[in-house]
């Protein structure tokens, strides 16, 4: 599992503030299924910046529907949200974007991995506004838009898995099922080999307990973004050109 408690050092590193978040109760629509089979739980619940209120609309497990074309994801997800997914599109066929608010992760890595290639096989893009945080878990279903977008002002964090056991990705071999199931899904969300490979290695280069923070400009380093906005003055656009240039891995 990938969770990781707010009393940890984390917190003291960025001072992180109370979530402002309003949380207001809606109905839920649940689909219920017979048998399920878990992963494990992916969170991360502390957030580096202030969240943006969450927003009303009708709710689906950890989504809200804004409108007919968009919806918001505000909480975790769990081995009920593929049939929560599914009802959701059943009801607003038109939903061609995920809003991105406040993604702590997954309590079902598994599950979490069927939303995201749910999400890819319906065409839907995925953005993160301004004061929206995408964790953990979260990082997974942003990487399945088919367009991806991060406006300044955004947060990732990515760290390293822990199964139910106690055990990290090292613990495994490279090409065990453990290991393999995030580079497959790397690769069926348009990264090639090397690119799948560093990113995952990137993301296991933090231990469980802890987290990697990135903003837009810094995640684009690693994943293919169909825009970010960079609003600075003239002068400095060449010198942070240069030093996101400079950050880019190398796959030779």
């Amino acid at each position: 599992m990938r969770s990781l408690s707010a009393s940890l050092a984390l917190v003291a590193l960025f001072a992180v503030s109370p979530l402002s978040a309003q949380v207001i109760e809606y109905e839920t629509v649940d689909e219920v299924t017979d048998s399920v089979v878990t992963g494990g739980e992916r969170t991360l619940f502390t957030t580096a910046i202030e969240a943006p209120a969450i927003p009303q609309g009708p709710a689906y497990g950890p989504f809200r529907v804004l409108d007919e074309g968009r919806a918001a994801l505000v909480d975790v997800t769990d081995a009920r949200t593929p049939g929560q997914f599914t009802a959701m599109l059943r009801d607003h066929p038109g939903i061609a974007t995920i809003e991105m608010i406040d993604c702590p992760g997954t309590e079902d890595d598994l599950a979490n991995l069927q939303v995201g290639q749910m999400i890819r096989r319906s065409g839907i893009v995925t953005h993160v506004p301004a004061g929206g945080s995408v964790r953990s878990g979260g990082v997974e279903l942003f990487l399945a838009g088919a367009r991806r977008y991060a406006d300044p002002g955004s947060e990732f964090a990515v760290h390293s898995w822990q199964d139910d056991t106690g055990l990290e990705p090292s613990d495994y071999a490279a090409n065990a099922p453990e290991n393999r199931r995030y580079i497959d899904y790397y690769r069926a969300m348009g990264m090639n080999a090397a690119e799948a490979q560093a990113f995952y290695a990137m993301t296991n280069s933090v231990p469980f307990a802890s987290a990697r923070w990135l903003d837009a400009g810094e995640m684009s380093a690693w994943v293919q973004l169909d825009e970010v906005k960079v609003d600075v003055s003239p002068r400095f656009q060449f010198v942070q050109l240069a030093a996101v240039v400079d950050s880019i891995p190398s796959f030779q």
